[in-house]
């Protein structure tokens, strides 16, 4: 049997599992990660994350899908920890060390909490695609139905974004699972559906790899704003709303995502 104490968090309805092993080390396995995860049978969370010892003088931070598979950045999850961390320091700013690299985080006020993702990536073999493409080209025909002209960006993790006229023609549960696995995306992806409201708000809708349909996903909203500028559908600082609630996003060669992070309740949990 494994015990261990652990603190639920979400951000924007976007929750995690948090695990601090810097004194006790849990290991948790593939499918022990699974099933803390289930909703039915465990604590329930699109992601659990760890907080570790990397050496003497640095945190590394360790995200990990509901499917039990490891992925370097997640947005939301990373402002819940630096939450935590920057109250354990009695401190307004603080460096996460993550898989992606370091990240700059920052208090706003109680709750606020921004996180500096750095640069975006934008070539077809950063993203990764299997090959160079027209993205202009690119149609997937599912059950029927035809979805075509994504925009790909790497924020630590990568995304296909698509631009439709209208979120409530689209249900991303029909298509989201088949993009994220199609073969052009040797890491699969994440599944983007956004709507232009102006030049400063965005909606969108996001399939997460490895977690599904989830009402908030950080990363997804940084690579939607980064590929609504750069296609000039907006501006550099924009309002992203997902169905959890709104991200502030500003984008000057870095990214810059702001918002809200909740402590759910604290327990523990043992595993047979």
């Amino acid at each position: 049997m494994k015990k261990f104490d652990f603190i639920k968090m979400h951000g924007l309805g976007n929750d995690f599992v948090i695990i601090d092993e810097r004194n006790t080390k849990v290991s948790l396995s593939h499918a022990e990660i699974v099933s803390v995860a289930n909703r039915h049978t465990g604590i329930g969370c699109d992601q659990l994350i760890t907080i570790n010892k990397d050496n003497i003088s640095d945190i590394l931070i360790r995200f990990f899908n509901s499917n039990g598979e490891e992925i370097s950045a997640c947005g939301n999850g990373s402002r819940c920890v630096a939450r935590l961390l920057m109250e354990e320091d009695k401190t307004s700013a603080i460096t996460i060390k993550t898989h992606a690299g370091l990240l700059d985080c920052k208090k706003i006020s109680k709750n606020i909490i921004s996180v500096n993702l750095g640069t975006p990536k934008l070539s077809w073999n950063e993203i990764p695609l299997d090959k160079e493409y027209d993205t202009n080209s690119i149609i997937f025909n599912i059950n029927n139905f035809s979805i075509s002209n994504p925009k790909f960006v790497n924020v630590g993790n990568p995304h296909a974004i698509f631009f439709v006229d209208n979120l409530d023609n689209f249900d991303i549960e029909d298509f989201g699972p088949l993009i994220e696995n199609d073969k052009m995306f040797p890491e699969k992806c994440n599944v983007t559906i956004a709507q232009v409201i102006s030049l400063t708000h965005i909606k969108i809708n996001v399939w997460e790899r490895g977690a599904g349909k989830t009402l908030a996903c950080g990363t997804a909203a940084c690579a939607t704003a980064v590929a609504a500028y750069i296609n000039k559908l907006s501006s550099n600082k924009i309002v992203v709303s997902l169905p959890g609630g709104n991200l502030d996003i500003e984008y000057n060669s870095n990214i810059i995502m702001s918002g809200a992070t909740e402590i759910s309740f604290k327990s523990s949990f043992e595993i047979s």
